[in-house]
C-alpha cells in the first residue's frame, strides 16, 4: 500500500471525525491494518490543549497555541504515529499538520507557522473536507455541546479562507492534498473520500 499516513482536515463541523471512522472501516474491509488518531492528541500536551480550547476564560492566549500544537505534534509523532507506521499500520489522523497551518496562521501568519512545523513528517495523503462555514456552524449548534474558541462563525469563515493558502503551500511542496466536497449526506461524502483514496493508491 503506497499511502499509509492519511490526514483528514477541514474546519470544525465539516465531518472529519465521522469520515475518519468510515474510511478506517473501508480500509479494514480491504485487508488493511488501520490505526485512527486525532489532534489534539490523547497525550499529555494534547489533553491540556483540549482543555485550553474549551476554557471560557481563554486563560491560554491564541498566541501560545501554535507552540502547544507543535509540541503536541512532536509527541504525537514519536509516541503514536511513527510506531504504528513502522509496525505496518495505515494511520488515519483526524486533523494534523495542515490544521495548524490554517488555524494558527490567523495569529502568526502562514510563513511563521509553516517554519514552526517544518520538521514534521507530512502525510502521504491529506483530504480537505470543504464545506460552507454556515453549514458547519449549524451542525456544531445541533450537537448541543459546549463550543470551543474556534466554533464561531467569524472564526470558521477565517479558517475556511486560510485553508486556501494552505492548499497552495502544500502543493508547492509536492504534498498530495485533495479537496473533497463535504456537502450532502454522510454516505455521499464517504463515497468521495473513498474515490480520492482509491485514486491516490493507484497513482
Amino acid at each position: 500500500m503506497q499511502t499509509r499516513f492519511i490526514a483528514i482536515e477541514g474546519i470544525d463541523g465539516s465531518g472529519g471525525t465521522t469520515q475518519v471512522a468510515l474510511l478506517a472501516r473501508w480500509l479494514e474491509a480491504r485487508g488493511q491494518r488501520v490505526h485512527t488518531t486525532a489532534e489534539p492528541s490523547a497525550g499529555p500536551v494534547g489533553r491540556f490543549l483540549r482543555e485550553a480550547l474549551r476554557d471560557p476564560q481563554q486563560r491560554v492566549g491564541d498566541a501560545v497555541l501554535p507552540y502547544l500544537f507543535a509540541a503536541d505534534r512532536r509527541d504525537h509523532l514519536d509516541r503514536e504515529i511513527m510506531p504504528r507506521l513502522e509496525d505496518g499500520h495505515c494511520v488515519i489522523s483526524d486533523r494534523y499538520l495542515h490544521s495548524s497551518l490554517a488555524y494558527q496562521s490567523l495569529v502568526m501568519g502562514l510563513a511563521a507557522v509553516s517554519e514552526l512545523n517544518a520538521r514534521f513528517r507530512a502525510p502521504d495523503l491529506t483530504l480537505l473536507l470543504d464545506l460552507d462555514p454556515e453549514v458547519c456552524l449549524q451542525r456544531i449548534l445541533a450537537r448541543g455541546e459546549p463550543r470551543d474558541r474556534f466554533e464561531a462563525l467569524d472564526r470558521l469563515r477565517a479558517v475556511h479562507d486560510a485553508y486556501d493558502g494552505v492548499v497552495v503551500l502544500a502543493r508547492s511542496r509536492g504534498e498530495r492534498l485533495v479537496r473533497v466536497d463535504a456537502s450532502g449526506s454522510v454516505d455521499q461524502v464517504h463515497a468521495r473520500v473513498v474515490a480520492a483514496v482509491d485514486e491516490a493508491l493507484l497513482a
